[in-house]
């Protein structure tokens, strides 16, 4: 299985020039390609004699040219070219197979990154040892063990991270306790909502920052395009975009870890949530949420651990169907957050009662699935366990499970 381990690096001011050059070569021979690339695909439709481009060409051209053309090219890894070119050969082969869009230049600060061999780097410990520059100084240990495959180093609002990605046996961890199964319901109000009765707000991170994050966007719209304060201004923006998304991702790590160690089985319902955010009145806290986040932790590390995911189909009505005899309302607006049942009389919360309709629908899809047919209302996928991130406290500096 392969699993992806991104670390804080601590480099000094060499050693981060260093990887501005390396990020700085790998974007240009990835704009150089997609630039030859869209040349020669022309040439090649005017005369089909001609032949098409690929990575491979182009890889051999370049060797060819940049001991004469582009010799600070040499001053870093070769992987950084390479690996570029490579990352581009793979991108027109996902756009070709429909898989994503036609591929785009790289642009500065956007995309400052490069990629290295198994062959070309080794960790030891708290360091990793890189082409042309020596060893530089991680914030933490790689935790896994196997066969290391590859490594991509990049920067984040100023900060140098290494995503070093090792195939490993299953990643196992102790097995959930003996708590049975439960049922999630995400909302607005409130992020989840368990079957048991606990509710988790939610670090809501862009609303407890949103009062500086527009100070610092009006900081920057009003310097000089190209000046330094406006690239200072940038900076600053970024670092507090970067703290946004590291409390939303901490908040959640601690929810799905606590949820996964506690609970075997784990009832939670497919949110259209691309659908959701055309609501203009909620889709800024439907945004800051994190349910995708959310629904991707909980499966690997129900994975990890044993236990399993069950996902409700996207229509199935967990709010307005009653947990105590099934009858099911027609209508229920967002702004009816308790009801009773006109059958059996029941007062019912909407969140704790969609959670409950969750947890039942678990419970009977695994039961099915054992012995006979399901419901239909389960959505049926495989849980991927790899690629994933582990837990963190920063963008890639990674807490320990807990």
């Amino acid at each position: 299985m392969l699993t992806s381990h991104k670390i804080a690096l601590d480099p000094n001011n060499v050693q981060a020039t260093y990887f501005a050059r390396a990020a700085g070569t790998a974007r240009f021979a990835y704009n150089w390609a997609l630039a030859e690339w869209q040349r020669q695909y022309a040439a090649h439709q005017a005369d089909p004699d001609l032949p098409q481009p690929s990575r491979l060409s182009l890889g051999r051209q370049l060797n060819a040219i940049k001991r004469e053309k582009f010799p600070w090219m040499l001053e870093v890894t070769k992987c950084a070219p390479q690996m570029a070119i490579i990352q581009l050969g793979r991108a027109f082969e996902n756009f070709f197979a429909r898989r994503a869009h036609y591929p785009r230049f790289r642009r500065k600060a956007a995309h400052d990154r490069f990629s290295l061999t198994n062959d070309q780097f080794r960790v030891e410990g708290k360091r990793i040892h890189i082409p042309k520059l020596g060893w530089v100084r991680l914030r933490e240990a790689l935790r896994f063990t196997g066969r290391v495959i590859s490594a991509t180093v990049s920067r984040h609002a100023g900060r140098w991270y290494v995503s070093i990605t090792v195939d490993t046996p299953n990643v196992t961890l102790p097995p959930a306790e003996n708590q049975g199964a439960v049922g999630v319901d995400l909302g607005v109000s409130a992020l989840a909502t368990l079957s048991n009765g606990e509710v988790f707000t939610g670090a809501k991170a862009l609303r407890g920052l949103l009062v500086q994050l527009r100070r610092l966007s009006r900081a920057v719209s009003r310097k000089i395009k190209g000046s330094r304060n406006r690239n200072k201004a940038r900076e600053r923006l970024a670092k507090l975009h970067a703290r946004i998304g590291n409390l939303r991702r901490e908040g959640l790590h601690q929810l799905t870890t606590s949820i996964t160690r506690r609970f075997h089985t784990i009832g939670i319902e497919d949110l259209n949530v691309k659908g959701m955010l055309g609501n203009r009145r909620l889709s800024r806290s439907i945004a800051d949420m994190g349910f995708y986040e959310l629904r991707r932790q909980l499966t690997y590390k129900a994975t990890w651990r044993g236990g399993q995911v069950v996902v409700a189909n996207r229509w199935y009505p967990s709010s307005k169907t009653c947990s105590c005899c099934g009858h099911q309302l027609q209508t229920l607006t967002l702004d009816q957050r308790r009801w009773t049942c006109p059958d059996c009389g029941a007062h019912l919360d909407r969140d704790v009662n969609a959670a409950v309709n969750l947890k039942n629908m678990a419970v009977s899809s695994t039961a099915t699935a054992c012995g006979g047919a399901g419901a239909g209302l389960v959505r049926k996928r495989e849980a991927k366990p790899a690629p994933v991130k582990q837990e963190s406290n920063s963008t890639a500096a990674l807490s320990n499970d807990g």
